[in-house]
């Protein structure tokens, strides 16, 4: 059995700031995620890409969530929470290409405890994950339910 997180939305303070450690991205890894739920041709088949418009394979917008996700877990894995209730300004800037080193950052921007039910509170997150060159590859703010103290 897994113990709950142990901070909650009490111990969360607007212009807190965390940073993953870098992960670097494979050409298999991309092409192996898109084959199972992304098939375009320029995410599954490194020939046929070097003609995109990126000139080799590139992640799936979907694969990207899915590495923001880990990478956000090991930074923010101690905050106790309710669930995830929806993403604003969702941005794709650049691609994210075989090789590269990425590391996601997030800053708590607002925190209101709810008017409805007492045992949470939303803390809105803004997100951003750039790689080894400074280029930013996604970036957005993420809405979460995050459980109170006493809950």
């Amino acid at each position: 059995m897994h113990e709950r997180p142990p901070r909650k939305f009490e111990d969360l303070a607007v212009g807190e700031t965390r940073e993953s450690g870098w992960r670097e991205i494979s050409e298999q890894e991309i092409v192996d995620f898109a084959r199972q739920y992304d098939p375009q041709w320029f995410h599954t088949d490194p020939e046929a890409a070097k003609a995109s418009t990126f000139g080799q394979v590139v992640a799936s917008g979907v694969q990207l969530l899915a590495i923001w996700r880990q990478l956000d877990h090991g930074i923010n894995s101690d905050i106790d929470f309710v669930c995830g209730v929806g993403f604003d300004d969702y941005r794709m800037k650049t691609a994210l290409r075989a090789g590269d080193r990425v590391k996601v950052r997030s800053e708590i921007l607002e925190l209101h405890p709810s008017t409805r039910r007492t045992d949470r509170g939303t803390a809105i997150t803004a997100y951003e994950m750039v790689n080894d060159r400074g280029d930013t590859i996604l970036s957005f703010k993420s809405i979460n339910l995050v459980h109170r103290r006493g809950s």
